[in-house]
């Protein structure tokens, strides 16, 4: 009985524990699209962690490490799995709710690309999935972000999208209304894997944060940096535009975490349960 009673206090203390992170307040969001918070113990030496068979970011918070994790929009809520040295950690996803978005496009080819296009699309992707998959060893400078941009969401995360009534990708990001011309600031330091002009996204600049913690930001009228450039928290990476499928000037801004695009909102103290 006296054990039980130890092993209950030690179960309850962990918990407390947990509970106590103010990375798990600040980003336990396990929801389709959001960010699932694991405590991986206390060691000298940092453990690694995977989850989908792909490394996850895992920081150090006082004396415990936690494996910050994204969860594809496209999971259903359930039980999920993280891997750590030789351990099995189980999470749980919750159900998340996202809106429609009706847009109307006048440039039919940015809905139903001709073969041209589409070959041009296909490469693109190629390279920017590449680039999703970096995974740097350095510690992100700030997991709290700042916002690239000052102004007013017009569009969230998660929404489920129709250009001219047909569905395609849900918003991979935030969209910031700002004008054109806007300076975008880099939210944490990183360094510059990835700089393009593409079908979809237009004027694109991607900076790795470390550890697979990566910023996307596109549809720019203007690129202020280059590959492999170093780049301190609040840097300008560009000017905000409407290039690529956009219907007017604005900045869009993509996170991803383990190749997985989740909600900007929850890194910024804007997330909507």
């Amino acid at each position: 009985m006296p054990r039980l009673f130890a092993v209950l206090l030690l179960c309850l203390s962990c918990s407390a524990h947990a509970a106590d992170s103010y990375l798990t307040r600040l980003l336990n969001k396990p929801v389709p699209g959001g960010v699932a918070v694991i405590d991986l113990g206390t060691g000298a030496v940092a453990p690694t962690a995977r989850y989908d068979g792909k490394p996850v970011l895992v920081v150090r918070e006082q004396d415990t490490w936690r494996a910050i994790v994204g969860v594809p929009l496209s999971v259903q809520p359930g039980p999920q799995q993280v891997s750590s040295g030789g351990r099995t950690l189980t999470f749980t996803v919750g159900a998340k709710h996202y809106p429609e978005q009706h847009i109307t496009l006048k440039n039919t080819r940015q809905v139903n690309p001709n073969p041209a296009d589409l070959s041009r699309i296909n490469a693109e992707l190629a390279v920017q999935t590449t680039a999703y998959r970096s995974f740097s060893p350095g510690t992100p400078s700030n997991l709290l972000l700042d916002k690239p941009v000052n102004g007013p969401l017009s569009s969230r995360f998660g929404v489920r999208r129709f250009f001219n009534g047909e569905e395609r990708n849900p918003h991979a990001g935030l969209d910031f209304a700002v004008p054109a011309g806007t300076p975008i600031k880099t939210p944490a330091a990183g360094k510059v894997i990835l700089v393009g002009d593409y079908f979809f996204n237009g004027n694109t600049v991607f900076v790795d944060h470390g550890q697979g913690f990566i910023s996307m930001f596109c549809h720019m009228s203007k690129i202020d940096v280059k590959m492999g450039q170093g780049l301190a928290r609040g840097e300008v990476v560009g000017r905000v535009g409407s290039t690529g499928r956009a219907t007017g000037p604005h900045m869009h801004w993509n996170i991803s975490l383990n190749d997985v695009r989740v909600d900007p909102a929850i890194f910024i103290g804007a997330f909507q349960p």
